[in-house]
């Protein structure tokens, strides 16, 4: 696999790096990787509807299946993989208890069969302070990867019209690799979603359809509104909860800002009531193709799964424009290790 007629500064060097994604979910990652320079060889997990997402717009190399089980791992240059985050996110529970927490630990056997010179595990933040990180660490210190080193890096930086905080552990053979350098101009939500127009036959432009109070709720929240306006502007349309918490700050029944990168995109944003997720001059939410947009996925995609199979493919993945700004510093950091090498005689 790592042939050092690779190190040469003919054609070969531009040959493609081969990836697994465990977790992959359907693709996102791998797609920002690919533009990189990566080829995904291998890519797995446990939602059928995320494979065929994946198979479709990706590559056709997904297979459904628990990671837990080392099945089909083959040598690649690069291992990613991105565990539940679940009970790490501060947009959830936090529940130190969920058993998915642990699902990092899962990666070991993968990196131990098929032994990539960079292995790359996407999660939120905290999962860098958590005890599992440290098992996880510990362990790839273990496979002989001493060189660990973490990132935590904002996709607006990288030419997101989104704000997402993501935490990247990466653990080398081939010596420490340096995070990418923020450089893009921050791209507005507004002209991601709008800038061109969803063609009104786009199978992924939909979104449901509300009616009574939660209509009534969505045509009063004012430009860059919220909750709290409506608290205080129709009290009638709240529940006892929200006016019990009077004007506390929050994003649900948020209207995006137009002018600014979105808040964090979740796998609920069909629904209103879970963040910033009304049009910001229509009197709805976003569709499944103005979500898919704020992740820098491109029109042709179209996602396997029901609606909400489908907000959560697209809530649950790694930016493309993120994707790809990681992926240039590891091949960067590839070709840089295939030039020091000594060309066989």
């Amino acid at each position: 696999m790592y042939d050092l007629s690779h190190a040469s500064d003919g054609p070969e060097m531009r040959r493609p790096f081969t990836l697994i994604d465990l977790f992959a979910g359907a693709g996102l990652f791998s797609a920002g990787l690919m533009k990189a320079g990566f080829r995904p060889v291998l890519a797995v997990d446990a939602a059928a509807d995320a494979v065929a997402s994946y198979n479709r717009n990706v590559a056709p190399c997904a297979v459904k299946g628990s990671v837990v089980v080392t099945k089909g791992v083959r040598p690649c240059d690069v291992l990613v993989a991105g565990p539940p985050c679940q009970g790490f996110s501060t947009l959830g529970r936090r529940d130190p208890t969920d058993v998915r927490n642990s699902l990092g630990l899962a990666i070991l056997p993968w990196v131990e069969a098929s032994r990539p010179l960079l292995v790359v595990v996407e999660n939120v933040p905290p999962f860098l302070r958590s005890k599992q990180w440290r098992q996880m660490a510990d362990g790839l210190a273990g496979l002989g990867y001493s060189d660990v080193t973490t990132w935590e890096l904002d996709a607006a930086d990288f030419g997101t019209p989104q704000r997402r905080k993501r935490a990247f552990t990466i653990a080398s053979l081939i010596g420490p690799v340096a995070p990418p350098e923020p450089g893009r101009r921050n791209m507005s939500a507004g002209r991601a979603i709008m800038v061109p127009p969803p063609s009104d036959g786009d199978p992924m432009h939909v979104w449901p359809v509300k009616t009574g109070k939660a209509a009534a709720r969505i045509a009063m929240v004012p430009p860059r509104g919220g909750r709290r306006d409506l608290v205080r502007q129709c009290p009638e349309l709240c529940p006892p909860s929200w006016i019990k918490l009077g004007g506390d700050a929050t994003d649900v029944y948020g209207r995006i800002d137009p002018d600014v990168p979105s808040n964090t995109l979740r796998c609920e944003f069909l629904n209103p009531s879970k963040g910033r997720y009304i049009h910001p001059y229509e009197d709805r939410v976003l569709s499944l193709r103005e979500g898919a947009r704020l992740q820098g996925v491109p029109d042709d995609w179209v996602f396997e799964g029901k609606p909400w199979q489908v907000a959560r493919q697209i809530g649950n993945g790694v930016p493309l424009p993120l994707g790809r700004a990681v992926g240039t510093v590891l091949a960067r950091a590839l070709k840089d290790h295939l030039a020091r090498q000594p060309v066989a005689a």
